[in-house]
């Protein structure tokens, strides 16, 4: 079959050079990397395809779709204005399809508290801990949250994302909506995935925080809930918008993804500081990002990997035992719906 490309030469040569009909190369956010992991097994044993999926981050898959040496990226925060014109000039528009939504959570490492207790946060007092106006773990503020918790006085450790990361993009979407005087106040730039924390040291991709904050006693961060599990650091309980503490689950996130009303043509949103009673309120989306227009021998495995992916009884039946929530049913059709429009 010959291939008809639609895309600039250059960009045609590389997506057209780095597959074959039978492999995907994929790429970015460790958010994703345990659902994809499972996909990509899953797949090549029911259909013969390889998906290979490389965990760099957000940013860099970003980038590396942008260029096309890989077929989609993965981000957790959809392309800045910046990263959409870049796009423009190599391939042309950029469509993002959500995949999967999960839970951004603070972990922690206090040896001195039983293994039955945990801190419960508020959004006022993430953003004073990683903005470092709370510096101590018996600090007045989490102690108020905390009645009858012995916390420790000890320094605490912000450790937070070297990497440009969708996990910090979900995270400083949160801390921005909840604490905004104090984000003003401390120069913090627009919510993206290359947010530098004032205070504290930085570890490349969710793996390099979980493994920090696991070695490090006082250390606190941010990383993605199956992260947290894998490596059995304490996660804290975090106050919603109804004021309630809640723990993240899959159930949690799917409370704050149903509080979407409405969802964008785009399907660009944010599931931040959602609504509702249950809604988890770091919750957040992984997006598949790739150009509008696709040569016509990836078009075809890349159209029906990503149908399989959003598919109930396909990829996303996976979600939930990886700690992530499935998308919904509405979300489900509008990403149909959208690949249809492309052909797929």
């Amino acid at each position: 079959m010959r291939s008809h490309c639609l895309l600039p030469t250059a960009c045609c040569l590389l997506l057209l050079g780095c597959q074959g009909a039978d492999r995907l190369n994929a790429g970015g956010s460790s958010f994703i990397y345990p659902v994809m992991l499972k996909w990509s097994r899953v797949y090549a044993a029911e259909r013969g395809i390889q998906v290979d999926y490389q965990s760099t981050g957000s940013g860099n898959g970003i980038q590396q779709m942008i260029v096309g040496t890989i077929n989609f990226g993965c981000t957790d925060a959809p392309l800045s204005p910046d990263q959409l014109k870049s796009a423009q000039e190599h391939g042309g528009p950029v469509v993002h399809l959500p995949l999967v939504m999960g839970a951004v959570v603070p972990v922690y490492h206090l040896p001195s508290m039983s293994g039955d207790q945990r801190i419960n946060f508020s959004g006022s007092v993430l953003a004073g801990i990683f903005l470092g106006t709370i510096i101590q773990w018996d600090d007045v503020q989490i102690a108020a949250l905390n009645p009858g918790v012995n916390l420790p006085n000890k320094p605490i450790l912000v450790v937070s994302r070297s990497d440009p990361s969708g996990t910090t993009a979900i995270f400083a979407d949160y801390i921005s909506k909840v604490a905004p005087e104090l984000w003003k106040i401390k120069d913090m730039p627009i919510p993206g995935t290359a947010v530098r924390w004032p205070v504290g040291e930085a570890q490349k991709g969710n793996e390099g925080v979980a493994g920090l904050v696991g070695r490090v006693p006082g250390a606190i961060g941010y990383v993605e809930l199956k992260y947290a599990r894998d490596v059995h650091l304490n996660i804290g309980t975090v106050r919603n918008r109804a004021r309630k503490y809640v723990v993240a689950s899959p159930e949690s996130v799917q409370a704050a993804a149903d509080a979407l009303k409405v969802i964008p043509d785009d399907l660009c949103f944010s599931l931040t500081d959602a609504e509702g009673e249950s809604s988890y309120p770091i919750s957040g989306t992984t997006w598949a990002v790739f150009y509008e227009r696709q040569p016509e021998v990836l078009s075809k495995p890349l159209f029906a990997f990503l149908q399989w992916a959003i598919d109930p009884d396909g990829g996303q039946k996976h979600a939930r035992a990886l700690e992530y929530a499935p998308l919904s049913p509405q979300l489900v059709d509008a990403v149909r719906k959208r690949l249809k429009s492309l052909g797929g």
